[in-house]
């Protein structure tokens, strides 16, 4: 089955539509359904509060749950237990789906079973789970991400230098497909490029104190990528300022960065030049498919492997299925496109 709405409605439309689905699949006015228009209730997590990529996504999910039946959102805060927690709320306030984003995706299996065995299906952001069951997965090609960074950062120091890595965390199958498919780039098309690995746990401080002893030991350090901009472009710049070492793009000395999310505050930085590029992590589609297919779950309706209308392509997992957005390079020549979210977000 693919999906009616189009990529590039507007919010308000998305709303429209998820309205329309839900109407109609009236399930009456038992604990999961709103007693004024039969709509299953629809359980939201969000992840964490410290990252301006998560925070905008929260702004999203704020707008586009206009006109759904949607339970008190909780947030997690980067902690399973909690998550846990919520979850279990969800569950006995009469969720019909819930929409998560787990941060540690091998920790989480166990509460993926008991919605299953509940048949509360279970949507997924950006991050997939390593086991349990899942009704979707909405995230882009994280993979693609450490590929992308990989070739322009590769390009912009002509395949010779150092470049700094700060990792996300190990145990999200994010971080993991980031560094992998960074390291495998690297290797195969510039051998000549030094990779520092520093692991975070997508931590701006732990990145600052790491960047910052990396800089010491290697004062010709030529670029560094960035695997979460929402957590870790403050502390980075911030830093480089200190050490006299934030030379605009095009000036002797710059150290070429390109980070990943697309949030407006490393827009501001690519124009300024204090940063090349980023990738751009769809945090509007995030929220608008999980809710689309949240509640189109808890409807009972299925989706197939195969091409979308939205210029994805939903593929199988062994878990499940999972949405793959597209995530666009930006660089200088592109960051104004007013189809960015990040130059619309706040607006």
């Amino acid at each position: 089955m693919k999906l009616r709405s189009s990529r590039i409605a507007a919010t308000t439309a998305a709303v429209v539509v998820l309205a329309g689905f839900a109407t109609a699949c009236n399930r009456g006015s038992d604990a999961g359904s709103d007693a004024a228009g039969g709509k299953p209730a629809i359980g939201i997590d969000l992840p964490r509060a410290d990252s301006d990529f998560w925070n905008s996504y929260a702004q999203y999910i704020k707008q586009g749950s206009a006109g759904l039946h949607t339970l008190p959102v909780s947030n997690s805060q980067n902690d399973v237990t909690k998550l846990v927690a919520n979850v279990q709320v969800f569950q006995n306030t009469g969720a019909k789906a819930v929409v998560m984003a787990p941060q540690d995706t091998g920790a989480i299996a166990s509460t993926l079973d008991a919605l299953s065995a509940k048949k509360i299906p279970v949507v997924s952001v950006d991050t997939r789970p390593d086991k349990g069951n899942v009704y979707m997965v909405v995230r882009a090609d994280n993979k693609a991400y450490g590929t992308k960074a990989c070739e322009f950062l590769g390009k912009q120091l002509g395949g010779k230098g150092k470049v700094a890595e700060l990792q996300g965390a190990l145990s999200s199958v994010n971080g993991r497909d980031r560094s992998e498919a960074f390291a495998a780039c690297m290797k195969e098309k510039f051998p000549g490029i030094q990779v520092i690995e520093l692991a975070t746990d997508w931590k701006g401080d732990v990145a600052s104190a790491k960047l910052q002893s990396t800089l010491a030991a290697n004062p010709d350090l030529g670029g560094i990528y960035m695997q979460a901009g929402g957590v870790f472009l403050q502390p980075t710049l911030a830093l480089l300022q200190q050490k006299g070492l934030l030379k605009p793009a095009g000036q002797p000395g710059h150290i070429a960065i390109i980070s990943n999310d697309g949030i407006p505050q490393e827009f501001d930085a690519i124009r300024k030049g204090d940063i090349d590029a980023t990738v751009s992590q769809p945090a509007d589609l995030y929220a608008k498919y999980a809710l689309f297919y949240a509640q189109a779950g808890a409807e009972g309706k299925t989706f197939q492997p195969g091409p979308t209308d939205h210029d994805s392509t939903i593929i199988q997992l062994p878990n499940g299925l999972e949405d793959q957005l597209p995530a666009p390079l930006v660089t200088k020549d592109n960051v104004d496109d007013k189809a960015l979210w990040g130059n619309s977000v706040n607006k």
